[in-house]
């Protein structure tokens, strides 16, 4: 029951985030939003309440007696100029709801797609290796796509509708009060009925909306790995596991139209109630109560606008829940705090030597279900310009130690520094451009050769742009190509083959030129011509530069200053190639091992 009570509370908080988000966005350029709000009564004012009110007065003229036909244009030229002056109005009112609302919506989705890309970018990568990357995107239109879609029920549903009850308050109360003392009543109890309907209908749409987004991470996932479907023959199965999220969204969706069904048949039910109350007033109101045929002319046409605005209300209703379900996934996204952010007061690193100092420091994974310790006061130094080697067994943390350097993920106790400039300092930005970057699996944006190069150097002219390619060995294949530096890569760098891909990604480190370099497994998708063409480069480009290098395979680290041998997060040998051979411990076991072509599986 407490876990029920929890969950409501939840969903109730995340649609009040959903409502803070929006209304930061509209308030942001609030000056439209007024007009959008003014244009809106206005609209409903001039053609809705307006047109009626001079008709009811041509009415109640003609009732007082016959009108010759020469006296009509001097009888009726106010009633007649007072017509064309309200449609005008309403007309212009209306081009004016237009506008606002138009412009509303596309300030605000800019706003909030900004808002969910900086997000979604600045999250740490435990956040998106628990998350699908096309559930991602599907949450971020929603999210933004939803605003719009509340803002068009906002301006032609639910700001005429408060106007209409305003206006008929003002209008008729003081001519039929008691009408419209049981018509608002009547409508109080209405608005009170949808209203629980609607919170009824929140978690289904919710439910809806998060089996809708798990629907698109599914099929995002199989087109991207489609190869691998193919190749399986898991052509099947992948049906049958996005036939199964299908269902579910096909179930929730049910549930959801059978409950808005619901609340149209009792909406109606009360809609219908209001106009029997009000047929009784026009067929006895004049005997009853007096009331003239203007005014019976008013009541019928103002409450039949406000049965149609109402009956409407269930579909408002349905259309608000929509929205705040496709927006829920987001909210919480938004919510959720950044498990890598800057410090308040975080200054941009500088480098000028590139040593780097693993201090005491601890680290185990949090997203586990049991904590999984990796690193437990770990020390290690690597002076400026030496190149290091890491190797180990799988899982000894190799490729956790270098993505903790460029704060990927961040450490629970312990300091890096760089320079003597502890990383969790300083601004994340100003960090890993320090740091070239070069892993195992090359990333490519879909994009042209030219530009996922440059990628670090976005200046960088096209002269610079064919060197680096040539030093990465990349330059003769590329030049092959139609369309050369310009041909797009496709996504993730699909139309090369993993060692071209490779070298694009090399030839974007080469062109960074940073003090730092980051070789996690940089060679391991080249064929051996490719790797011992690439070496030369590679050795060229850690000149210099405080290198560290992750290696499979373990000839790649043999010529390096040195070499450290982790096991299960901690420092099990270092030393040279030469020395660590003769030790025959950890490291002289796995060169065996690989000498002799026994792989004991070294990836991290």
């Amino acid at each position: 029951m407490a876990g029920a009570v929890t969950a409501k509370n939840n969903k109730r908080s995340v649609v009040r985030r959903t409502i803070y988000y929006y209304g930061k966005a509209t308030l942001k350029h609030w000056p439209y939003f007024a007009l959008d709000i003014l244009s809106s009564t206005g609209y409903a004012f001039f053609l809705t309440f307006g047109n009626p009110m001079i008709i009811a007065r041509i009415v109640d003229r003609i009732s007082e007696g016959f009108v010759p036909a020469d006296q009509i244009f001097s009888v009726f030229w106010k009633d007649i100029l007072l017509l064309v002056i309200c449609n005008v109005l309403g007309q212009v009112s209306s081009k004016l709801q237009d506008y606002s609302l138009w412009k509303l919506q596309i300030l605000a989705y800019y706003d909030l797609s900004t808002l969910c890309f900086d997000t979604l970018s600045n999250q740490s990568m435990t956040f998106h290796n628990n998350r699908f990357g096309g559930s991602l995107v599907s949450q971020t239109s929603k999210f933004a796509n939803a605003y719009n879609q509340l803002m068009q029920t906002v301006t032609y549903s639910i700001i005429p509708a408060v106007a209409t009850v305003v206006f008929i308050i003002a209008i008729l109360f003081p001519l039929v009060p008691v009408y419209v003392l049981i018509v608002i009543a009547f409508l109080a109890v209405y608005i009170l009925v949808v209203y629980r309907i609607f919170k009824r209908l929140l978690k289904l749409n919710a439910e809806t909306a998060g089996a809708q987004n798990r629907l698109s991470g599914e099929l995002s996932d199989s087109i991207t790995n489609i190869l691998a479907v193919k190749t399986s023959g898991r052509e099947q199965y992948e049906r049958d596991l996005f036939g199964r999220i299908n269902r579910e969204v096909y179930v929730t969706d049910s549930k959801r139209m059978r409950g808005s069904l619901f609340s149209g048949a009792v909406a109606s039910s009360m809609i219908v109630v209001i106009m029997v109350i009000l047929s009784f007033f026009l067929a006895g109101g004049n005997a009853w109560f007096g009331i003239s045929s203007g005014t019976i002319v008013l009541m019928f046409s103002y409450t039949n606008n406000l049965t149609m605005r109402f009956n409407m209300l269930t579909s408002v209703m349905q259309s608000i829940n929509h929205i705040f379900g496709d927006a829920y996934d987001m909210t919480i996204i938004l919510d959720e705090p950044r498990l890598v952010s800057d410090v308040v007061d975080a200054k941009d690193l500088i480098v000028s030597k590139g040593d780097i100092i693993f201090s005491d420091l601890s680290f185990w994974y949090t997203d586990a279900e049991m904590p999984e310790t990796v690193f437990e006061h770990f020390d290690l130094k690597i002076p400026a310009g030496q190149r290091i080697g890491l190797v180990g067994k799988s899982g000894s943390g190799k490729t956790t130690l270098t993505r903790l350097l460029l704060r990927l993920v961040d450490i629970q106790e312990g300091k890096i520094l760089v320079d003597g400039q502890d990383i969790s300092r300083v601004t994340q930005v100003s960090l890993r451009r320090q740091i070239a970057y070069v892993p195992q699996e090359p990333l490519l944006f879909h994009r042209t050769i030219a530009e996922n190069i440059s990628y670090g150097r976005p200046d960088a002219t096209m002269e610079e742009i064919r060197q680096a390619a040539a030093d990465a060995n990349a330059l003769e294949f590329i030049e092959k190509l139609p369309k050369g530096f310009d041909t797009i890569t496709g996504e993730r760098g699909v139309k090369l083959s993993g060692g071209q891909r490779q070298r694009i990604v090399i030839a974007r480190a080469i062109l960074t030129d940073a003090p730092i370099l980051v070789l996690d497994e940089a060679t391991s998708a080249l064929d051996s011509e490719s790797e011992q063409l690439i070496q030369a480069a590679l050795q060229n480009l850690m000149k210099g530069r405080t290198s560290i290098v992750i290696a499979h395979r373990l000839s790649t680290v043999a010529s390096l200053d040195r070499i450290v041998v982790l096991k299960n997060g901690r420092i099990a040998e270092d030393g040279v190639h030469a020395d660590l051979v003769k030790k025959n411990g950890e490291y002289a076991d796995l060169w065996t091992r690989q000498t002799l072509g026994a792989d004991p599986g070294l990836r991290d």
